[in-house]
């Protein structure tokens, strides 16, 4: 019952007034404390300085040294008053962080406390709701078809039998409730009992509940909400206050709405691998300390990250004030769905808990071997990412001569759509280039099969940050020439220990793989006498694609190390015969050479204005000149 419900919350909220009044107490006599610290040092000092300035004025007769020992001590006055001031003020700055800290481990406890309550009333409340309806046995006592009960305690932790895909395969199935969600969040309402009860009110099962609740806090925008400075905890935005003071959590506020909503959830702490982290960095201090949520539903625990999941406000330059509904209509929002129900096998890629068993999985791991995982965000797994080779780690050590190749498999669905880059720079500073060449010369990228490799020649000893990005792209996107948005999907720290070889940087070509499978996967061009991106060659080569579709305007470059591109491009011709496109090269000298494939679509010569596309980079090889061959 609604009232009984908020009989319950005022309870709560007498208790969590009481709890911020305390909080301020004590946060008024800890500043009266420091005040009176100050001010006694201040005097101290002061008497020190004054006993000093007469002992020595009795000692100058003349009245020009007066005047220089009293502008000393002015100074010496002022200098102490600065000093005293900055005292003041680190000491507050520790006090409050100290402060907020305590303020908020009170306040989950408090949360635990009160989200106990309220599940035993709702779980007292279920059980008298079945009795009544005879859910289990008929009237003449014939056990009826049995429904799965949530059920009233919390389960231990443990593995879920079901993958999230299992569960649900495609965040549209959330569409109806995922608009609930964003309606409630247009409006304040001034209890978490009306909060829940408007977000869950029509959700047919557990799931639908966690969902609303986990996609209200990711619209709501919390970070950015703007608070009047006394908030009763009667308000609409009181509700909210415990967010504007900084002692409760996008997790706290999940798990008590949770409790409102009948589900178990978890507080979970732990590390992660959040803003600022790079692989290699051990979790030694309190850096990157964080917390999640774990919540009970389709019968296991499951991982819920609010704060990640959050993200903006699309087409809109600022969230839409309380109450305001103008616009809302053309505003879309933008969330993360990975961090809804999380897989344990992917969410340990970036968070590790204090106690092993919420890592739900069936073999834990140690800290050590979590820090030994590689780097990944979540588009890595939106992506269907995964390392081919199971001895890929966070931390990859160079050969002899300086390589080191990291390979990532892509699913068959993703082959035809997945554009990759890379940064490559040093790991201790943002130095991107060695010698004045740009470190990215000294990366291979190329694309076999279902597998993306990045063969790194490091070309001096020390520690690297290899960086990878991705996009989906279909081939039409691409052919527009228009720039593309790559977004970092992993990270490595490249280390070569010991360099016996000299490694010099690859041709200056077009940034991206190398090989001929782009210019098939885009272009539907095949080639016909080279499929490999390294080609060994004589004086003289001749490379031939067929087109799968109409392509026109070629153009290839020759790019060398030491020769300027002009001097090299009389020795690359091309020659369209039908649907065959041969192009043929003659090297003035051996050695390592570049050589860049641009095209346009024959139907995409001309855009809207009737102006010509420029020409797209289609491919390129990497091709060794010897006379041996």
């Amino acid at each position: 019952d609604r009232d009984e419900q908020r009989r319950l919350e005022m309870k709560h909220r007498k208790e969590e007034d009481d709890l911020y009044r305390k909080f301020q107490r004590q946060r008024e006599e800890e500043e009266r404390r420091i005040k009176d610290e100050i001010r006694d040092e201040w005097e101290k000092e002061l008497e020190r300085l004054t006993h000093r300035f007469e002992r020595e004025m009795q000692m100058k007769r003349k009245r020009d040294d007066q005047n220089i020992l009293t502008l000393r001590h002015q100074q010496e006055k002022d200098d102490l008053e600065k000093n005293m001031t900055l005292r003041r003020d680190k000491k507050k700055e520790s006090l409050t962080r100290k402060m907020l800290e305590h303020e908020r481990a009170a306040t989950a406890a408090l949360v635990e406390k009160q989200s106990h309550e309220m599940l035993e009333l709702i779980n007292e409340k279920r059980s008298e709701f079945m009795q009544a309806e005879s859910l289990y046995l008929e009237g003449d006592g014939v056990p009826m078809e049995q429904v799965e009960p949530y059920p009233s305690v919390a389960p231990a932790p443990a593995p879920p039998a079901l993958s999230k895909f299992q569960v649900y395969n495609d965040p549209v199935e959330f569409s109806n409730v995922d608009q609930i969600a964003i309606s409630v969040a247009q409006e304040d309402q001034k209890s978490f009992t009306d909060l829940v009860r408007q977000l869950v009110g029509r959700c047919g099962s557990d799931i639908e509940k966690a969902r609303t609740i986990f996609r209200w806090i990711t619209v709501k925008n919390l970070n950015t909400m703007s608070f009047d400075e006394n908030l009763r905890g009667d308000t609409p935005m009181g509700l909210l206050r415990g967010i504007k003071n900084g002692t409760e959590s996008y997790h706290v506020l999940f798990k008590r709405l949770c409790s409102y909503a009948g589900l178990h959830c978890v507080v979970i702490k732990g590390y992660s691998k959040s803003a600022g982290y790079q692989p290699g960095v051990r979790f030694e201090d309190n850096r990157f300390r964080n917390s999640w949520n774990a919540v009970y539903v389709a019968g296991a625990w499951r991982f819920v990250q609010c704060n990640w999941g959050a993200r903006h406000l699309v087409n809109a330059k600022e969230a839409p004030k309380a109450g305001n509904k103008a616009k809302s209509d053309s505003l879309r929002y933008e969330y993360d769905d990975h961090y809804f129900l999380t897989d344990p096998k992917e969410f340990i890629y970036e968070f590790f808990p204090l106690q092993s068993d919420w890592q739900l999985l069936k073999n834990p791991i140690t800290l050590q071997e979590f820090e030994e995982l590689p780097f990944v965000r979540s588009l890595f797994f939106r992506y269907g990412l995964y390392f081919s080779d199971s001895n890929t780690k966070a931390v990859m050590f160079t050969d002899s001569t300086g390589a080191a190749t990291v390979r990532i498999a892509m699913p068959n669905h993703m082959q035809s759509s997945l554009i990759f880059h890379y940064n490559l720079k040093f790991y201790d500073s943002d130095g991107d280039s060695f010698e004045g060449v740009s470190l990215k010369r000294f990366v291979m990228q190329s694309v076999v099969g279902n597998i993306v490799a990045f063969r790194v020649h490091a070309p001096c000893s020390g520690a690297f940050l290899l960086d990878i990005f991705a996009n989906a792209v279909t081939p039409k996107e691409y052919l527009t020439g228009e720039p593309m948005k790559f977004k970092s999907v992993c990270k490595f720290k490249i280390c070569c220990e010991d360099l016996q070889t000299v490694m010099v940087p690859l041709p200056d070509c077009a940034s991206g793989e190398w090989g001929p499978t782009k210019a098939t996967r885009l272009f539907g061009l095949v080639p016909i006498t080279h499929q490999d991106a390294l080609v060994f060659a004589g004086r003289e080569l001749e490379l031939q694609f067929r087109m799968s579709r109409q392509l026109t305007d070629f153009m290839a470059t020759l790019h060398k190390n030491g020769v300027e591109e002009k001097r090299l491009s009389k020795f690359v011709c091309q020659n369209v015969s039908d649907d065959i496109i041969t192009f043929n090269i003659s090297f003035p000298e051996e050695g390592q050479y570049g050589l860049d494939i641009y095209t346009r679509e024959m139907a995409s010569t001309l855009d809207t204005a009737g102006e010509k596309h420029l020409l797209t980079h289609c491919c390129k090889y990497l091709i060794n000149s010897s006379k041996r061959n």
